[in-house]
């Protein structure tokens, strides 16, 4: 039994369209249309190769797995202790002087020149040192006097207040305690000496406050004064009574020595303005008569 795949047959079918419909009916028809199935070539595109060296060419090897070769350690170039740290050339280091009995000084010679050959090198470097010098041998050292700390605890503990005994609270029969001071059932804040003060701010914000309302007082009284009516004095109110008979003398003079026949118009206008003059200096002499305190309006 022979087998073809969907598409074996689709090309088997289309092969025996091809042979004329007489000879279809044979078996060596058949297989040659068969046979010619199986010598199609599979179809490769033209550009398969330039696609395929442009990949190539563009591919990074160091991509997902790291360089190709690496340089691999050797055993003995290990890390050492302070192999890091920076050190003096062999040349300018001073050959160390060992120390004896009979010269005690030679220890200090070596850390004199030491010290030299630091601060040129720091010098040659661009830093300043400050000057640096080895005590001397007849050099003493100031002995600090030691405290007896055991003495002066004993002091603190004989002087000091004895401790207050914390205040607790057992509420079952186990003997389960709480303290009481941070429960919030101890009077604690009432018992401050500055409880139930007013603040220091507060004091002085309101101070503030009514020192401005007493400058706004003063200022309001004295505009009102400002604009208050001033008291007539005695003197005052005689010499203006005075004034003012004066003038109506002199008015009344001129008045009198007005003709009889007031023919004209202007004879009429002068009698009828000094009329008036008369009139209002009468009332005025009346009213300052009448009242023994005058007020003035400040205008």
């Amino acid at each position: 039994m022979i087998k073809f795949g969907v598409f074996s047959d689709i090309l088997l079918v289309h092969n025996l369209h091809s042979i004329p419909s007489v000879h279809r009916n044979y078996i060596t028809s058949l297989l040659f249309a068969l046979r010619t199935t199986q010598q199609l070539k599979r179809y490769v595109s033209k550009y398969s190769e330039l696609v395929r060296r442009e990949a190539e060419k563009n591919k990074s090897q160091w991509k997902t797995m790291g360089p190709a070769k690496v340089a691999v350690p050797s055993p003995n170039d290990f890390l050492q202790k302070r192999s890091k740290e920076p050190k003096l050339a062999p040349s300018q280091v001073p050959p160390l002087i060992p120390h004896s009995s009979s010269g005690a000084g030679l220890g200090q010679t070596w850390l004199r020149q030491l010290i030299q050959v630091l601060t040129e090198k720091k010098e040659q470097e661009g830093e300043k040192l400050l000057p640096l010098s080895v005590p001397g041998r007849t050099y003493h050292p100031v002995i600090r006097i030691k405290k007896n700390f055991i003495y002066k605890n004993a002091v603190a503990v004989i002087r000091g207040k004895p401790k207050n005994p914390r205040h607790f609270c057992v509420d079952t029969r186990q003997g389960d305690k709480y303290l009481l001071e941070p429960s919030g059932l101890f009077p604690k804040y009432i018992r401050k000496k500055n409880y139930g003060v007013i603040p220091k701010y507060v004091t002085r914000r309101n101070e503030e406050m009514k020192r401005a309302e007493e400058e706004y007082q003063a200022s309001v009284l004295e505009e009102l004064k400002k604009k208050a009516m001033k008291t007539l004095s005695e003197e005052e109110r005689t010499d203006i009574l005075k004034a003012l008979k004066k003038n109506w003398e002199e008015v009344n003079r001129a008045f009198q020595t007005l003709p009889v026949l007031t023919d004209t118009r202007y004879k009429r206008m002068q009698k009828e303005e000094l009329e008036l003059k008369l009139q209002q200096l009468e009332h005025d002499i009346a009213a300052i008569e009448k009242h023994k305190t005058v007020y003035i309006a400040n205008v």
